[in-house]
């Protein structure tokens, strides 16, 4: 089943993520090479894909795994929760409509 991560960032946790980004990206990488990843990407917190040193609000990943308790247990051990990035993760069962 697919289960969506919306996750809020701290304030100014640019530098935290920074730090953290090549570990999140290796497990995204990772998820993607089995075919489970749908799409990953962050929320910036001005209107452009480019904040600069504005920084990013948070992310949103949709992705599958077997069960809810494993869709949870994959994002506590996110980089970014172990180094405080984010404020909180919130994990939900998804549902692809479209497209």
């Amino acid at each position: 089943m697919l289960y969506s991560f919306v996750s809020d960032d701290i304030d100014d946790s640019l530098t935290r993520r920074k730090a953290a980004r090549p570990e999140h990206l290796a497990r995204l990488e990772a998820l993607q090479g089995e075919g489970r990843l749908v799409l990953a990407g962050p929320n910036p917190r001005v209107d452009g894909e480019q904040p600069g040193a504005a920084g990013f609000s948070g992310s949103l990943i949709v992705a599958e795994f077997e069960s809810l308790a494993q869709a949870q247990a994959w994002a506590d051990a996110d980089p970014y929760v172990a180094a405080g990035v984010y404020a909180r993760v919130t994990v939900k069962p998804f549902v692809k409509v479209l497209p």
